[in-house]
């Protein structure tokens, strides 16, 4: 009988840290309801799978100024993601997922392209950090790199 409550102790332990746990495909789902919104000019979207103050950095190389980084509060980058102009259209293409997970807090790598009309720009990565909130994991900073060198 105790090995049964053994194990069954074990199992409900395990279901209960597995759902903590930030999978692959979650992650996958996460991000992707961010760039559909991102995609489409949905602020709403964007904004359900952020928490409320997110963040949003770019490092890149500027040609007269060498290494650049640039910060920007979530806010402001919804105001440009609806202010986009209507003829635009901005496509992030995900190659990969790379997930790293402690707890509350995770990490996800995404290496990317970035198509403005249909023709290429630019390529990086971007790293988000996510936390577990009590709505669920929510995406609180977002970092990319941006080159045009190097690209698949």
């Amino acid at each position: 009988m105790k090995i049964v409550i053994s194990l069954l102790m074990f199992f409900v332990v395990g279901q209960v840290l597995s759902q903590s746990e930030l999978s692959e495909s979650n992650a996958r789902i996460l991000i992707g309801e961010f760039f559909k919104g991102f995609h489409t000019k949905d602020t709403v979207k964007m904004k359900s799978v952020t928490v409320p103050n997110f963040q949003v950095q770019s490092a890149y190389v500027s040609k007269t100024e060498g290494n650049k980084v640039t910060y920007s509060r979530g806010s402001d980058f919804l105001k440009m993601i609806a202010a986009r102009p209507e003829d635009q259209k901005w496509e992030e293409r995900i190659l990969d997922y790379t997930v790293l997970c402690d707890g509350n807090l995770a990490q996800v790598w995404t290496p990317y392209e970035f198509w403005f009309n249909d023709t290429f720009s630019h390529c990086g990565a971007n790293s988000f950090t996510l936390i577990l909130t009590e709505e669920g994991w929510k995406i609180m900073n977002i970092i990319d790199s941006r080159r045009k060198k190097g690209c698949q």
